[in-house]
């Protein structure tokens, strides 16, 4: 059905918590909202035939809870049309992007920023907001951090009798720690988002359970992965291919202080060349240090590109997640990625 245009604007923030704005008999208590039901935060039915849902009584529901209701509103408020057109008309105008549900790996070096300090806020700040670009999109976003700016359990193994599980455990651990700030920087800006770890720290966050993470992303939460994969002898990369894996994520999107792949050391190179596409057997024959050859051949047998690209730059994570050139693409070229976008 159509929205009448007059009634538009009385969709205010003010009035969303007063039922009675939409008892009149001017104004339906259901309509069709297309794309992703939860992009208004509002309970849902079953999907229609045409793929949008039938939403019942915004006040239902609200109660105590109309402030996230407010602020999840003042973000996908456009998901309403203001020409007359039904919300599924409107939604056909919306870009499509290649992956809807993404999973970035964000290095604990990355966090580190100028390297002053462990964690650089500005650095943690730039992160959360380019995720927020995305994610009001209705772009699902899954985070593993990595821990090497606090401790790395690899170079720690063996000093003063530390034995490699030991250290890798002490390493989960400075993954948690990323995590935590990672998260609280990003609700500082409004983004709901939930920590879960691998193995039980359940006064700080939430234990891994697959089908939890997953209900988060659909409700349009960030999930931020933390102490690796549990185990010891694992990395964080390692990691990331798992979750990505176990969620059904399209896309591993490797966050690193580089622009991506050379064929040499940039560092010490300064004639490097930059490697815009690769094959999984190019990574693992070349020996190229892009991921463990753990983390590459799981992405390689469960078919999961992978996007290696530089955190540093201004706009390249919401550009990598909305499947632009960017970086290094492992498992997949461009230009059929291009194409479907």
């Amino acid at each position: 059905m159509a929205i009448p245009t007059s009634l538009i604007p009385t969709l205010s923030f003010d009035t969303i918590s007063s039922s009675a704005s939409y008892s009149s008999s001017s104004f339906s208590s259901q309509f069709l909202i297309p794309f992703k039901p939860h992009c208004l935060g509002l309970k849902t039915d079953n999907p229609t035939s045409n793929g949008s849902f039938i939403v019942h009584s915004f006040a239902r529901g609200l109660g105590s809870n109309s402030a996230p209701l407010k602020r999840s509103m003042k973000h996908q408020i456009s998901c309403i049309s203001p020409g007359g057109m039904t919300l599924s008309e409107a939604s056909m105008s919306m870009p499509s992007y290649k992956w809807q549900r993404v999973l970035l790996k964000v290095s604990g070096e990355a966090l580190a920023g100028d390297r002053l300090q462990n964690i650089d806020p500005k650095v943690t700040m730039a992160i959360a907001r380019e995720v927020a670009a995305v994610t009001r999109l209705g772009i699902e976003v899954a985070i593993v951090v990595g821990g090497g700016n606090i401790f790395r359990g690899s170079s720690w193994a063996g000093s003063s009798g530390l034995d490699r599980s030991s250290a890798d455990y002490i390493g989960m651990l400075a993954t948690v720690m990323n995590a935590i700030f990672l998260q609280a920087t990003m609700e500082s800006i409004g983004i709901p988002t939930r920590v879960q770890t691998a193995f039980r720290m359940s006064e700080v966050a939430e234990p891994y359970i697959r089908r939890r993470a997953v209900r988060h992303l659909e409700k349009g939460r960030v999930v931020i992965f933390a102490a690796g994969t549990g185990n010891p002898f694992f990395t964080t990369d390692t990691a990331a291919a798992l979750r990505c894996a176990e969620i059904n994520a399209e896309v591993l999107l490797k966050a690193t202080n580089v622009d991506g792949v050379y064929d040499d050391d940039p560092r010490q190179n300064p004639n490097a060349r930059l490697l815009e596409t690769l094959t999984y057997q190019e990574v693992t024959s070349k020996d190229l240090s892009v991921m463990d050859m753990t983390a590459i051949t799981l992405c390689q047998e469960n078919n999961i590109p992978v996007v290696v690209f530089n955190l540093t730059k201004p706009d390249n994570i919401s550009k990598a997640i909305k499947g632009e050139r960017v970086g290094t693409l492992i498992g997949g070229t461009w230009n059929s990625m291009i194409a479907s976008t």
